[in-house]
């Protein structure tokens, strides 16, 4: 799937309608992201993220946009690294 937009650091709306908010730790990653960037989503069994994007730069983590993160799982991961 293509990028149809990418509206804020942390927010990606795919070309399919779909939107995702993306893992605070892995900000860094979603950088280089342009339109034409190929992402495929994945189901993903994790601690934080249901899901994860797969694309340039490798796997960012993600949930589906309108849910939120749970804060004392993020803030765990986040200070382990």
């Amino acid at each position: 799937m293509k990028i149809r937009s990418h509206p804020e650091s942390h927010i990606v709306v795919l070309d399919d309608g779909s939107r995702w908010q993306i893992f605070p730790g892995d900000l860094d990653l979603t950088l280089n992201w342009k339109p034409e960037t190929d992402l495929a989503v994945v189901p993903m069994d994790d601690e934080v993220s249901s899901h994860a994007l797969i694309g340039e730069g490798g796997k960012v983590r993600a949930i589906p946009g309108g849910e939120s993160w749970l804060v004392r799982k993020v803030k765990s991961v986040l200070k382990d690294g």
